[in-house]
């Protein structure tokens, strides 16, 4: 296989591991929220935020642990006669099926970036030129000039009222981490299948 492929297993691989490993540790934050929220509401006035916070961090926890799921091979899937087929026809199965994988997770990503572009102010239809005369903005004229480009931010329509569009970029991150990771296991199967990878 070339080195370039390899080198982008072994990166994606590397970094969505760092990563999934760092989200398994959002399990003790949810589980603080979740007993503060418990504590308040018996010792005291229950707390406004703690059911959206979990609900984030949940997202969070779950999303960016994708991709590391991915690598790991503990996705769920159907293992009605693949757990019986030899690697090589798994290598081929999982090359072939990928791409619906990778199909969903960009209409996916796709509706994340459109609910991010409008929970930022956004509200026409094409929300890559939106994000590119974000970032052009801020990297040429500073965060006031991309503070211009953005409008009403949109909010939880709860009591609470926290803003949306950081657990909505949360969401696009993860989502695009599953598809790098993706890729990487498609590269992998064609290296099974070649006999170059175990």
């Amino acid at each position: 296989m070339p080195k370039a492929i390899l080198i982008y297993i072994g990166a994606i691989d590397a970094m969505n591991r760092f990563i999934g490993r760092m989200a398994m540790y959002l399990i003790f934050i949810l589980i603080g929220v979740l007993l503060w929220s418990s504590a308040s509401k018996v010792f005291m006035a229950p707390s406004m935020w703690t059911l959206e916070t979990a609900q984030f961090v949940m997202v969070a926890y779950f999303v960016l642990g994708g991709p590391y799921s991915i690598q790991l091979g503990s996705n769920v899937r159907m293992d009605l006669f693949y757990g019986d087929w030899s690697p090589k026809t798994k290598a081929w199965i999982d090359a072939f099926t990928v791409f619906f994988l990778i199909f969903y997770l960009g209409v996916l990503l796709y509706g994340g970036l459109m609910s991010t572009a409008y929970s930022l102010g956004y509200f026409g239809s094409e929300p890559f030129d939106f994000f590119l005369n974000l970032v052009g903005a801020f990297i040429t004229e500073g965060p006031s000039a991309a503070g211009e480009e953005i409008g009403f931010l949109e909010r939880s329509p709860t009591a609470w009222r926290p803003f949306l569009w950081p657990i909505k970029t949360v969401l696009c991150l993860g989502v695009f981490l599953m598809i790098l990771q993706s890729l990487a296991e498609f590269f992998r199967d064609i290296g099974r299948l070649r006999g170059v990878m175990d």
